[in-house]
């Protein structure tokens, strides 16, 4: 069985080759390995191989996993990727880095607030639906600059960029191709598009960020019941 620095190794060399073949340098990729589900043990194993990004889905679970590893690795830095409950924001704000999955106006309330009260000031990424899914967290497309300047007027948020899981069917190309677009348009550094089954193509597209956790970590090992 492969094991996850041979699996981040092979990622790695993709990204290099896909920034390569868009003009781009690999160093303006950075790689979020998607450790949700997975154990501590796993995490480490991915830090002693040179990875110090990660990205967790579940506050809960990232406070269980990262708070620990931080004094022995202090490059380490955690993105939330997963929807976030306004009620989960003072935990998100002591456990993240960076959270990408800012969507609605009550969470940017909710985390400004949090960030007064932890005085911890991560800083965050519009998730943004855009195929327009009713079942997909992301405020719709035509609403991001309005959201944007909320964010940033009212509530004082270190809004950097973008986040979008695109429609698992079809091609994501115009999807990230339309990101590409709206984060230039606004002024945004930070694109977090493609994962493991189309990081490729958002690399192609522009990505800045690129978040992978099957293909390092294997099929995640969900609970019973």
């Amino acid at each position: 069985m492969s094991t996850i620095a041979e699996a981040l190794r092979r990622i790695q060399d993709r990204i290099a080759q896909a920034a390569t073949a868009a003009g781009r340098s690999p160093d303006s990729i950075t790689l979020v390995a998607v450790s949700k589900t997975h154990p501590s043990e796993s995490v480490l194993e991915a830090l002693a191989a040179g990875q110090v990004v990660f990205g967790e889905n579940r506050v809960q679970e990232a406070e269980q996993k990262f708070p620990a590893l931080r004094p022995a690795h202090p490059l380490l830095r955690l993105h939330l990727i997963g929807a976030l409950q306004t009620n989960k924001a003072r935990q998100a704000v002591r456990v993240a880095d960076i959270i990408e999955s800012l969507d609605r106006p009550k969470l940017a309330a909710s985390l400004a607030e949090a960030i007064s009260r932890e005085g911890q000031k991560p800083r965050m990424l519009i998730q943004v639906n855009i195929g327009r899914e009713p079942q997909k967290a992301g405020i719709d497309p035509d609403a991001v600059e309005d959201f944007l300047g909320l964010c940033r007027e009212t509530h004082g948020l270190d809004v950097e960029g973008l986040m979008c899981i695109p429609p698992a069917e079809g091609d994501p190309t115009p999807h990230f191709r339309t990101m590409a677009a709206m984060a230039a348009r606004l002024g945004l550094k930070t694109l977090s598009m493609g994962m493991s089954g189309d990081f490729e193509t958002a690399i192609a597209e522009g990505a800045t960020h690129v978040r992978v956790g099957t293909a390092i970590f294997g099929h995640r090992p969900y609970p019973a019941g």
